[in-house]
C-alpha cells in the first residue's frame, strides 16, 4: 500500500497548481484502501482520485494505457525505473513535476523537505554536504534537515514511464511485425499494390529505427533490389530508392546493388521524379561510391550528369541545389566524367547559377568550376562564358576565403589561355581593385602572391594611366 501525508499531497497539489492544472482536488485526510485493488484510491470529498487516473486522464500527459499492479510490469514483474528513464527520456516530455530542481533530471528516489519542496535524493543530500541547510528553490532556512520519501510521487512516476515504456516495446512489436508482413507481401503482389507496399514500408522505414535493421536482416535489400530491372515502372522505383537510401548498407550489398540495368533506371527516375525522387536518386548514388572501393564511373553516365545540372539550375528547390552540387563534385573527381561534363555544357550552366547560391553551394559549385578548368577543354569553355568570368570577378572578396581561392584559381586558369582577350573582359568586371584588396587583406600568402601575378599580368594590357583609372584607387594610393 502507498502511504500518503497530508504533506507530500499538498506538495503534489502545489506542483499541479503551478502547471495549470488548478482543479486537482486538494488533499483531504479520509483515505481508503479496497482489498484486491493494485490502485492508490484517495477520498476527496465527492471525487476520488487515484495513479490510473492521473496517467490516464492526462494530468501528467500519459495519454491511455494500462497501469500493471504494483508499479508497472506486466504480470507482476516490476521495470527498473533507471533502466526506463535511460531509454525514455531523450524521446518523451518529461512532466516538470517528475524532474529534480538540482539536476534537471527526473527523479527516482523522490524526498521531500521539511519546506515541502521534493527533490532527488542523492542531490539533496549533496546539497547539505556542502554545508548548506536551505531549501535549494525557496532559499528559505531549514528547522529539519531530514528527508522524507515521497512513495506517492515515486509511484506516480514508476507508472507514468511503465505505461511509456510497455508502449513503446508493443509499438515496436507491431513494427517488426509489419515490416515482416509488407516483405512477405511484396513477394506476391505488382501493379499498383505493389507501390503501396512500397510506400507504406518507406515510411516505417523512415520513422522507426528499428525497421531499418528488420529489412536488412531478413533479406529486404536483395527483395528491393530485384524489382529495380529494365521494366521496372517509375512509380517502383522511386519507392525502392526511397527505402534504400534509408538503410545501413554494407560493403556486399552495394556492390550487388552496382548492375547497369538498375543504374540506368535510376538515373531516369532522377529525370524525370518528383524533387524528392530527385534527391533520394542523388543520395543513393552517392552511397554506392562514398567510402568505397568503387569506380564512379561504374554509376555515372550521360543521362545522370544531365539531370544534375538539371537540379543544380532549378532554384526553386535549394534541397535539390545542394544534392546534385554534391554528387557532381564527388563525380567529378574521374577525369572522363570531367570530359563528360564539359562535353554537355557543364562549364556554362554552373557559371549562370553562380550569384544566385549560398555559400555552402557556392564552394562545392566552384570547387566543380575549379577542377574542370584542369582540362584543355574546361579552361576554352571557360574563356567563351564572359557572365561566367565576370560572376567570379563579383565574388573576389564577398563570400569566403575559399570562394576567393577557387575564382582566382579558375581566373589565372583562363588567363594563361588568353590573356589579352580574359584581362580586358575581367578588368571591366573590375578585377583589379578587387586583386588589391586580396592583397591588402588578411589572406594566405598564396592568394596573395596570386592575386599579385594576375594584377601584374592584367596591366600588360593597358598604358599605365588607364590602368591606374581602372582600379578605382583614390589619389593617395595613386
Amino acid at each position: 500500500m502507498v502511504e500518503l501525508t497530508c504533506e507530500v499531497f499538498q506538495h503534489i497539489h502545489l506542483q499541479f497548481s503551478q502547471k495549470g492544472f488548478s482543479k486537482m482536488p486538494m488533499y483531504q485526510p479520509a483515505t481508503t484502501w479496497r482489498e484486491g485493488d493494485p490502485k492508490l484510491v484517495v477520498g476527496c470529498g465527492t471525487q476520488i482520485l487515484d495513479l490510473e487516473t492521473v496517467v490516464k486522464d492526462g494530468i501528467l500527459g500519459g495519454g491511455g494505457g494500462i497501469i500493471c499492479g504494483g508499479g508497472g510490469g506486466g504480470g507482476g514483474e516490476k521495470l527498473d525505473l533507471k533502466e526506463m528513464i535511460e531509454e525514455l527520456e531523450s524521446s518523451v516530455e518529461v512532466p516538470s513535476v517528475f524532474i529534480c530542481p538540482i539536476s534537471l533530471e527526473p527523479m527516482q528516489d523522490p524526498v521531500t523537505l521539511c519546506s515541502g519542496q521534493t527533490y532527488e535524493r542523492s542531490n539533496i543530500l549533496k546539497w547539505f554536504s556542502l554545508g548548506h541547510l536551505t531549501c535549494p528553490t525557496t532559499m528559505q532556512e531549514l528547522w529539519d534537515d531530514s528527508v522524507t520519501p515521497n512513495r506517492t510521487l515515486h509511484q506516480l512516476i514508476h507508472t507514468w514511464f511503465s505505461q511509456k515504456y510497455l508502449a513503446l516495446k508493443k509499438r515496436s512489436e507491431d513494427v517488426q511485425g509489419r515490416v515482416l508482413e509488407l516483405l512477405d507481401s511484396l513477394k506476391k503482389v505488382k501493379g499498383q499494390a505493389r507501390v503501396q507496399s512500397l510506400k507504406d514500408l518507406r515510411h516505417i522505414v523512415i520513422t522507426h529505427s528499428s525497421a531499418k535493421k528488420m529489412v536488412v536482416d531478413n533479406g529486404g535489400v536483395a527483395l528491393i533490389s530485384s524489382l529495380l530491372g529494365s521494366f521496372t515502372s517509375h512509380a517502383v522505383g522511386s519507392e525502392a530508392v526511397g527505402i534504400l537510401v534509408n538503410l545501413d548498407l554494407n560493403s556486399e550489398l552495394k556492390k550487388n546493388l552496382i548492375q547497369p540495368t538498375r543504374i540506368s533506371l535510376i538515373a531516369d527516375i532522377l529525370n524525370e521524379g518528383s524533387i524528392e525522387t530527385k534527391i533520394n536518386c542523388t543520395k543513393f548514388f552517392k552511397m554506392l561510391i562514398v567510402g568505397e572501393d568503387l569506380k564512379t564511373e561504374d554509376v555515372s553516365s550521360l543521362s545522370l550528369l544531365v539531370g544534375l545540372l538539371r537540379m543544380v539550375k532549378d532554384q526553386r528547390h535549394p534541397n535539390g541545389v545542394t544534392a546534385g552540387l554534391s554528387l557532381l563534385r564527388t563525380l567529378c573527381s574521374n577525369e572522363p566524367i570531367r570530359k563528360q561534363l564539359v562535353s554537355i555544357g557543364a562549364v556554362a550552366k554552373l557559371g549562370g547559377t553562380l550569384s544566385n547560391l549560398n555559400t555552402d553551394c557556392l564552394e562545392s559549385a566552384l570547387y566543380i568550376l575549379d577542377v574542370l578548368s584542369s582540362l584543355p577543354e574546361g579552361r576554352l569553355a571557360l574563356k567563351n562564358c564572359e557572365d561566367t568570368i565576370r560572376n567570379l570577378v563579383k565574388l573576389l572578396m564577398k563570400v569566403s576565403e575559399i570562394c576567393t581561392q577557387f575564382a582566382l584559381s579558375i581566373l589565372w586558369a583562363v588567363f594563361k589561355l588568353a590573356p589579352e582577350e580574359c584581362a580586358v573582359l575581367a578588368v571591366e568586371a573590375g578585377l583589379a581593385a578587387k586583386l588589391l584588396l586580396v592583397i591588402q587583406s588578411g589572406c594566405n600568402p598564396e592568394l596573395k602572391q596570386r592575386s599579385a601575378e594576375l594584377l601584374k599580368l592584367c596591366s600588360l594590357n593597358y598604358p599605365d594611366s588607364i590602368f591606374i583609372s581602372k582600379c578605382k584607387l583614390t589619389r593617395t594610393i595613386q
